[in-house]
């Protein structure tokens, strides 16, 4: 009780110093830093100009984490994001092959317009996301720890690009919506990002501070009302074992597992975030979109009648509510 506690008052000292430099986009920032306290990786969809590199930055800086980034584009190679090995000789004519890390060898991994980066490159970060370690030439190399993967997308522009596979969407813990900001938030922001004195990150946490706060995540009870609410929720959203008509009729393929497991760590990590030392079915219901929106697929009658996945969503929690 004590370290929660604790945690959640620096927690909201971390809250603070983002939002400084982040206008507009608390709810964003909240849930993102919810992914990382569970441990996950981030998928932010937004327009362009919504802050989303200067999110992962700030981050990175009030972290403490060592951040790179990638930009995608349709000729980016796998090695470019893993590394290579390269042949040398020493003095005495004696050549071996050095392992030459890539950028995916930091703590904070940003992968700007992902969906732009072809499938071959795409696949590169599927053992990295998952297993926290990258195979080249037949060697294993683990990744620093922590290591997070906050990708971004962008709705609009499609063309030339390539849309994730369901195998990559399921290892991003989230998929964020970062929509527009409000009136008031955008004038703050146009008045302290065009004057002369730019407000700076600086660091809260350290990357060791980040890994002592998801061990005690982990560590947060859960009541079985919690866990059977989960449970309910993900189960009813696949078409093939569910008693709602509304996702038999419009849904192709509902959550996996990896769901129930993010719903589980998600709601851990908010309770944290809000200084409460459980979870409860509010915070189910509140991480239900983040979570579910890309595990779940509409069908064409879906289409047809003007269904969307937040609807289908709704429809799930409301039993929970």
């Amino acid at each position: 009780m004590a370290e929660i506690e604790a945690l959640g008052g620096r927690l909201t000292h971390v809250r603070d110093r983002i939002g400084r430099i982040i206008f507009g986009q608390q709810e964003v920032i909240d849930l993102t830093l919810i992914t990382l306290l569970a441990g996950g990786h981030v998928l932010l969809i937004g327009v362009p100009g919504l802050a989303k590199t200067r999110l992962v930055e700030t981050l990175g800086t009030v972290l403490g984490l060592a951040e790179k980034r990638i930009q995608c584009t349709p000729d980016l190679m796998p090695a470019d994001i893993l590394g290579s090995e390269v042949l040398e000789e020493n003095e005495q004519g004696r050549r071996s092959f050095r392992f030459i890390p890539g950028p995916v060898f930091s703590q904070l991994l940003m992968a700007d317009e992902i969906n732009r980066a072809s499938p071959r490159t795409q696949s590169a970060l599927l053992q990295a996301m998952q297993e926290r370690r990258v195979s080249v030439a037949g060697h294993y190399h683990a990744l620093p720890q922590p290591f997070h993967v906050l990708a971004t997308q962008n709705p609009l522009e499609q063309e030339g690009t390539y849309p994730l596979p369901e195998a990559q969407l399921d290892r991003f813990l989230m998929q964020i919506d970062v929509d527009y900001p409000d009136r008031d938030a955008e004038r703050r922001m146009m008045i302290a990002t065009t004057g002369s004195l730019d407000e700076q990150a600086v660091t809260v946490l350290s990357p060791a501070d980040l890994q002592v706060a998801q061990r005690l995540v982990r560590r947060v009870p859960v009541s079985e009302g919690v866990v059977d609410g989960i449970l309910d929720l993900v189960r009813r959203g696949r078409p093939e074992a569910t008693d709602l008509p509304e996702v038999q009729r419009h849904v192709a393929w509902g959550p996996g597992p990896r769901a129930s497991q993010a719903l589980m760590l998600a709601a851990r990590a908010r309770a944290v975030l809000d200084g409460r030392l459980a979870p409860s079915l509010d915070d189910v219901v509140a991480l239900a979109k983040p979570v579910l929106r890309h595990r779940m697929a509409l069908n064409f009658a879906a289409r047809a009648d003007g269904i969307t996945l937040d609807d289908i969503i709704n429809r799930l929690c409301a039993p929970l509510s």
